[in-house]
């Protein structure tokens, strides 16, 4: 299929953008931004307008698509078009268009927290002739000469002019009339253009490189008044509904992107999530879907990830496209099983997917491709049938894992403090447990993030930073301990005053996957042995994750 925009340019007068506008056939997309001229250059504007100044061309789209429109031109309440009817979509020339049908309208414009502007107040000069270099178009009206404002001209029958400025400057003022209603301004049209073409060419020409965002084309896309539906008011409701119902807030979950959750509707939809196929999607499958894919996608997936795998927080996953999956095979069990609750081999292949997904760092790149791929690996779980995995991406390297620095942007490391957490980290001075949620675990220098043995205490001794700051040094903490307790202080030295307060601290120690305080060099500081000793015990609970027992 030819995507190719189809472009024909012609010209229409000003008094027939006025109608079209009038009748609700011009609309400005949701996606343009705000009007921000102020009335010195709409002012101006009309001044080359009046002078026969080429002003430049406007871009539309063409197309039966109904799109959210933000507002009418100008902010002026005007009426939607027939069904059926074409809509020319303004994708360049918005601010030239709304400044000359605020002036036509006389409209108050109200920008945010700015002052309204009111543009029944732009004047015309009467005094002066059309082809003087000065302009005749001015912001206030100058008593020493016969003004007139522009809302009159265009709005007032003629004939009232003439008590009060004489046949000679009624003429003109009819004239002043003819031409700006009479202006030609250049059109280019693309007619019936795919919605992402359009939107690329919006971007283009608008916005200086800045690419509109997919959900920010699918919002537009979506938008239905008739049923109550806007796609951005849906997934802010999603993310927090202020106590009015479920969201993901309240469960720790309200780092996932948009983008993720339009993956979400296309994996239920079509088994697809490219961009792609998101811009293809039907807008009433997407009205019809969005209840189903929130309440038996997204929501299940997320208590699955909770309370199963343990992953209590959203900034801790190591990818969020992990999300789209899930989603996807809690809704085709609910449709196979009619239960949200999962077995207990789906619970183990799950989970065995989460690490094998993580740990492979598999949408590092490519992603798009290799969550459909993994559609059909839900599919086989949701039959209660392990999916197959390469024998070597179940494998894991000691070597490895002693060497992987720790960084919060990686999925691999982002895998193993899903690990740690699972494992329910303990207070060491308290084994109280450690509270963890979005807002203090989203940056690697989180006062969370605790090197056991601490980088300044390495330094000391003459460990650089690349061997100091690996993922196997790494401890989930609460910020008062870590900033105010520990410190610099070498394990030797904090553990022993640990000891002192807490009877029993190797429960707390061992929650961090350090089960013995001899084997693991920490009396006598030997940042080899810990390293070592905590690499075996945490790659056996990652072998068992990652084979579990069927």
């Amino acid at each position: 299929m030819n995507n190719l925009p189809n472009f024909a340019t012609t010209q229409y007068s000003l008094d027939k953008i006025f109608r079209m506008i009038k009748e609700g056939n011009i609309k400005i997309p949701q996606f343009q931004r705000d009007f921000v001229w102020d009335k010195v250059k709409a002012a101006r504007l009309l001044d080359s307008v009046l002078k026969g100044y080429p002003i430049g061309n406007l871009i539309l789209w063409k197309t039966k698509d109904r799109l959210r429109s933000l507002r009418n031109i100008g902010n002026i309440n005007l009426p939607e078009p027939q069904e059926g009817d074409y809509i020319y979509y303004v994708l360049d020339g918005q601010q030239r268009l709304t400044s000359l049908f605020a002036i036509k309208k006389g409209a108050i414009v109200a920008k945010e927290n700015q002052k309204s502007i009111d543009y029944k107040d732009i004047y015309l000069n009467l005094s002066l002739p059309p082809d003087t270099d000065e302009d005749i178009v001015t912001m206030e009206k100058n008593y020493e000469f016969d003004c007139i404002t522009i809302y009159e001209i265009l709005n007032s029958k003629i004939s009232s002019f003439l008590d009060k400025y004489g046949k000679d400057k009624v003429d003109k003022i009819e004239t002043y009339r003819n031409k700006i209603n009479n202006y030609s301004i250049p059109i280019v049209e693309l007619t019936d253009c795919p919605l992402d073409i359009a939107c690329t060419i919006f971007t283009r020409i608008n916005t200086g490189g800045t690419v509109l965002t997919l959900f920010e084309i699918m919002v537009a896309k979506t938008y239905d008044e008739t049923r109550n539906f806007d796609l951005s008011k849906e997934y802010e409701r999603l993310i927090n509904s202020n106590g009015e119902c479920k969201d993901l807030e309240d469960s720790n979950y309200d780092t996932i992107p948009e983008s993720v959750v339009l993956q979400c509707i296309a994996a239920y939809i079509k088994n697809k999530v490219s961009k792609r196929e998101i811009l293809r999607l039907n807008k009433n499958d997407v009205i019809e879907s969005w209840n189903i894919v929130k309440e038996r996608g997204i929501f299940p997936a997320v208590d699955f990830l909770r309370n199963s795998i343990k992953v209590p927080v959203s900034s801790l996953m190591p990818y969020y496209s992990l999300l789209v999956p899930f989603s996807y095979f809690f809704i085709k069990n609910y449709e196979k099983n009619g239960s949200e609750t999962t077995s207990n081999i789906q619970t183990k292949l799950l989970t065995q997917y989460f690490y094998w997904a993580s740990l492979t760092n598999r949408f590092s790149s490519g992603a798009a491709a290799k969550i459909e791929q993994d559609l059909l690996k839900m599919d086989k779980i949701v039959n209660n049938e392990p999916p197959d995995y390469p024998e070597e991406e179940l494998k894991i390297s000691l070597e490895d894992l002693m060497k992987k620095r720790f960084s919060t942007s990686e999925a691999y490391c982002k895998a193993l403090l899903c690990v740690y957490a699972a494992n329910n980290p303990r207070n060491l001075r308290n084994n109280s447990s450690i509270r963890l949620d979005n807002s203090w675990l989203r940056r690697a220098n989180s006062r969370n993030y605790h090197h056991f043995f601490p980088r300044a205490y390495l330094r000391r001794k003459g460990i650089n930073d690349d061997k100091a700051n690996v993922i196997l040094n790494i401890i989930l903490v609460d910020d008062y301990l870590n900033k105010r307790v520990i410190g610099a202080k070498p394990p030797s030295k904090y553990i022993r005053e640990f000891m002192r307060e807490n009877d029993d601290i190797e429960k707390a120690l061992r929650s961090h996957f350090i089960n013995d305080v001899e084997k693991f060099g920490i009396f006598n500081n030997d940042y080899e042995a810990f390293i070592q000793e905590r690499a075996r015990v945490v790659s056996r609970r990652l072998r068992s994750l990652l084979r579990p027992k069927i």
